[in-house]
């Protein structure tokens, strides 16, 4: 008997009872979306519905042109024969989870999320559900990331180490909800400027316009470069890396803040000096925490090598499979 709720599909995760998409990686009529990163929002689809503390965000993304309908967390509404809500997930601002509810059965769908406290955006909430579709970017038991105040503690001892040997403390980081982050745990600990790429200046005034506390920051001028930034910090997107934008920090002390991290020959491999162990997704224990959270009789992993979490959920029973393998 097919699922009413769930039916993956080469456009993307398709509700047959709601006659919608949540993610599409093709446009379709109706896509329900998850979050404003670019691999899960998309243009091209006729209407949107989104998390109404994301629309900013998303508007970005999509441009004015798209069809968006925005709810706030927990607001039911309907497509189709299907009762939907969003919830948040704790990824990024406005990132949400989706529920769905058809005859009597709940399927949530996770999309990216985490379980630490972030400052820029809602905590993750569990929803109980019948089926929980979970993601497993980081789904192995190596990735177990280290409190957040530690993390912060490194990344300014190697700011001020910096700072005494006049050089610039350049940090990657991705653009869109990792960079505001790090910006926000920085901000109650720093009365220091901290200077961004072009990349980054206006995804930042978007979290600055949804009420999130930021530190002051500067964008980087054409013309800054050498000695005028030395022991300032920098951040900027991965792609800046190995550019010629980096030839205006000739002794620049360069870092990654990833969960990718967390595995020692990352840095070494990517060429950075430092590495500092900051995720937007869930580790290990926060993916079976959540499952557990969930209640759900029924588990589908998806993203990532997932075979590692459900195998360990089938050990410890769950009813567990690859997304993949739904409808096979």
């Amino acid at each position: 008997m097919p699922d009413l709720l769930l039916d993956p599909r080469p456009e993307g995760l398709y509700c047959p009872a709601g006659g919608f998409y949540i993610d599409p990686a093709e446009p379709v009529a109706q896509a329900v979306v998850t979050h404003a990163h670019g691999d899960h929002a998309r243009q091209g689809n006729a209407r949107y519905h989104v998390a109404r503390a994301g629309l900013g965000l998303m508007r970005e993304r999509l441009g004015e042109p798209a069809a968006i309908e925005a709810y706030d967390y927990g607001e039911a509404f309907t497509l189709g024969e299907v009762q939907v809500s969003l919830h948040p997930s704790g990824h990024m601002l406005g990132a949400a989870q989706i529920r769905m509810e058809h005859a009597g059965n709940v399927a949530v769908v996770s999309g990216d999320y985490k379980r630490e406290p972030d400052p820029t955006c809602a905590a993750f909430e569990p929803v109980p559900c019948d089926t929980f579709v979970t993601e497993s970017t980081f789904g192995l038991p190596v990735y177990r990331w280290p409190p957040m105040t530690q993390v912060i503690d490194e990344l300014l001892a190697w700011w001020d180490d910096c700072a005494r040997r006049k050089v610039s403390a350049v940090l990657f980081c991705y653009a869109l909800g990792k960079a505001q982050r790090l910006l926000a745990e920085l901000a109650p600990r720093i009365d220091r400027v901290i200077y961004l790429h072009g990349a980054l200046l206006r995804l930042t005034e978007l979290y600055r316009e949804a009420g999130v506390a930021l530190p002051a920051t500067q964008p980087l001028e054409e013309h800054a470069r050498g000695a005028a930034l030395a022991g300032e910090l920098v951040l900027a997107p991965p792609s800046a890396a190995g550019s010629p934008w980096m030839r205006r920090f000739p002794n620049a002390s360069t870092g990654f803040a990833s969960g990718w991290m967390q595995i020692r020959g990352n840095r070494r491999r990517r060429g950075y000096d430092r590495g500092f162990v900051v995720s937007d997704h869930a580790d290990w224990d926060g993916l079976v925490h959540s499952v557990r959270d969930s209640g759900a009789r029924r588990v589908y992993v998806t993203h990532g090598d997932g075979h590692a979490l459900v195998r360990y959920l089938r050990e410890h029973g769950h009813d567990a499979l690859p997304l993949a393998a739904l409808g096979a």
